[in-house]
C-alpha cells in the first residue's frame, strides 16, 4: 500500500462584531455543499499563516491579518490526507480604536452569526474547530 501525499492547508478564521466569513463548497469540489472557511493548500515554501491570508483575499476579497494559530487538525478523509492549520483573523485595517465597516465578501462568502454555524454542516475535520468557535 502506498502512503498518501499529506495536504497543507492554511484556513482563515475571519471574525468581524461577532460574525465568521462562511462559504459553501462547490459542486465541483470535493465535500460539496458542505460550509468552509476561506482557506486552501500551501505553495512550496509557504507557510500556513501566509497562506490563510493569502487565500481569504483570493476567494473572498477580503484581505486579513492573522492573529493567533486557533488550531491544528490532521485528518484523512476519503479523497486526502490534510494538515489543517486553521488561523483567527481580523479584518485588515479593523481595531478597537478605528473599526473599520464591515466588508462585503466575493464569490458566495457570507458573514454568519455563532448562532448560523450551528446550522450549519462543516467537512467532519473541521468539527473542533467550529466548537471552539461556538463556546
Amino acid at each position: 500500500m502506498t502512503e498518501r501525499t499529506v495536504k497543507k492547508i492554511g484556513i482563515a478564521i475571519v471574525e468581524f462584531a461577532g460574525c465568521y466569513l462562511v462559504g459553501t463548497r462547490q459542486a465541483a469540489q470535493d465535500l460539496a455543499g458542505m460550509a468552509e472557511f476561506p482557506g486552501g493548500k500551501c505553495e512550496a515554501g509557504e507557510s500556513p499563516e501566509a497562506c490563510a491570508i493569502r487565500e481569504c483575499l483570493e476567494e473572498t476579497g477580503v484581505a486579513v491579518i492573522p492573529r493567533r494559530l486557533l488550531g491544528r487538525v490532521q485528518h484523512d478523509y476519503a479523497h486526502a490526507s490534510v494538515d489543517l492549520y486553521f488561523w483567527l483573523c481580523r479584518v485588515d485595517g479593523d481595531s478597537d480604536e478605528i473599526p473599520v465597516s464591515r466588508p462585503v465578501p466575493e464569490n458566495g462568502f457570507q458573514w454568519k452569526s455563532v448562532d448560523e454555524l450551528r446550522g450549519l454542516s462543516f467537512p467532519e475535520a473541521n468539527a473542533s474547530i467550529v466548537k471552539t468557535l461556538l463556546r
